[in-house]
C-alpha cells in the first residue's frame, strides 16, 4: 500500500522523529520497516488531525478497521507499533501522552504458547543443513537453537564479540542492551574452528562481521532467514510430525528457552540468557505437555486404606 505525499508531508516531523528513535533504540531493520508501515497507515486514518490530539478511540478505530483482514497477532503488532511511535514523540517532546497504552492487547494472542521444537527434533533439524557453507550455517543454527540468539543478534555479531579465552559471546540485543552469554565448550570449539578455518574472506579489510556472505559482506538478516527456511523445508519433508509447524529462526530461540526450562533451570537465569526485560515474557516458555501431567499425577498418593 502506497501512502500519499500529503500524509508524509503533514506528519513529516513525527515520522522523522520516529525513524531516528527506532534506530537509536536498536530496533532491527525489519522491525523499523514494519513499524513505519503500520504508523503510516495509522496516520492516514487520522485524516489530517493532529497526532498529539489523537485519543484511545482513534487507536481502537484504526485497529478495528484492520480486523476484517488481519488476525490477533497482526492487531497486536499494529498496537505495539503505535505505542512505540508515541513513545518516540514523548521522548522528543512532540506529544505529552501515549493513547495506545490505554488499549489492551488481545488476550487470545497474549496467552498463545510459542511454537518450538523438542530437543530431539532440534538435533534432527541440524542434519538437514546443507550447502557450500554448511559449517557456517550450522554455527548460525547452534547460536539460535542452543544459545537463544535472535536473528538480528546473529546478524550483528562481530569478531570481537567472541571471547574465546573466556568462553563467552557478547550479544547486542533489544533496547541497545549488551548481554554476555557463556558458551558450551563444544560450541566454543566449533565457533573457533569455523572462524579460523572457514570464515569467508571479507570484501573489505574493515569488515568485522563474524558471519560473512559469499560476496564478502556481513550476512544479512534476510540471508540468515533464507538459510533457516531452506533447512526447515527439507526437515519438514522427512518429518510428518512437524509438517504443519510454522518454523522460523525465532522458533529456534523458542526451542532454546523451552529446553532450558524443561531441564529445570531457574526461570530467572533463563530470563537473563534470553535478554528478556520481563520475567513474564520468559514464563511463556513454561510449557506443560501431557506426559508431564501424567507423571505429576502419578506421584499423588491417595490413602485408600483410610477410606475403607
Amino acid at each position: 500500500m502506497k501512502y500519499s505525499d500529503e500524509i508524509k508531508a503533514r506528519y513529516a516531523e513525527q515520522i522523522r522523529a520516529f525513524s531516528l528513535w527506532m534506530k537509536h533504540s536498536g530496533y532491527t531493520e525489519a522491525t523499523q520497516k514494519e513499524y513505519s508501515r503500520e504508523v503510516l497507515s495509522f496516520l492516514q486514518s487520522l485524516e489530517g488531525s493532529p497526532v498529539e490530539e489523537a485519543g484511545k478511540i482513534d487507536v481502537i478505530n484504526f485497529l478495528v478497521s484492520k480486523q476484517k483482514t488481519a488476525g490477533e497477532s497482526t492487531r497486536n503488532r499494529s498496537l505495539s507499533a503505535i505505542r512505540s511511535f508515541y513513545s518516540s514523540l514523548i521522548d522528543f517532546e512532540l506529544a505529552t501522552k501515549n493513547p495506545a497504552l490505554e488499549v489492551k492487547k488481545s488476550k487470545t494472542e497474549k496467552n498463545k504458547k510459542p511454537v518450538y521444537l523438542e530437543e530431539d527434533e532440534l538435533v534432527q533439524s541440524l542434519e538437514y543443513i546443507n550447502g557450500r557453507y554448511r559449517n557456517r550455517n550450522i554455527a548460525i543454527f547452534l547460536l539460535m537453537g542452543y544459545c537463544g540468539l535472535r536473528v538480528g543478534e546473529v546478524h550483528r555479531l562481530n569478531l570481537l564479540n567472541f571471547k574465546k579465552a573466556k568462553g563467552t559471546i557478547e550479544v547486542f540485543g533489544k533496547g541497545r542492551k549488551w548481554n554476555e552469554i557463556p558458551l558450551p565448550d563444544m560450541l566454543k570449539d566449533y565457533l573457533s574452528r569455523v572462524l579460523e578455518e572457514e570464515r569467508l574472506t571479507p570484501y573489505s579489510q574493515k569488515e568485522n562481521a563474524f558471519f560473512v556472505s559469499q560476496k564478502g559482506r556481513r550476512l544479512s538478516i534476510r540471508q540468515i532467514q533464507k538459510i533457516a527456511n531452506q533447512t526447515f523445508s527439507a526437515f519438514k519433508e522427512k518429518n510428518p510430525k512437524v509438517t504443519d509447524m510454522n518454523l522460523s529462526c525465532h522458533k529456534l530461540r523458542h526451542s532454546f528457552a523451552t529446553m532450558m526450562l524443561k531441564k529445570g533451570h531457574d526461570i530467572r537465569i533463563v530470563k537473563e540468557l534470553m535478554g528478556h526485560s520481563s520475567i513474564e515474557t520468559t514464563a511463556l516458555y513454561t510449557h506443560v505437555n501431557d506426559e508431564q501431567k501424567k507423571s505429576a499425577m502419578a506421584s499423588v498418593n491417595i490413602p485408600m486404606e483410610a477410606i475403607g
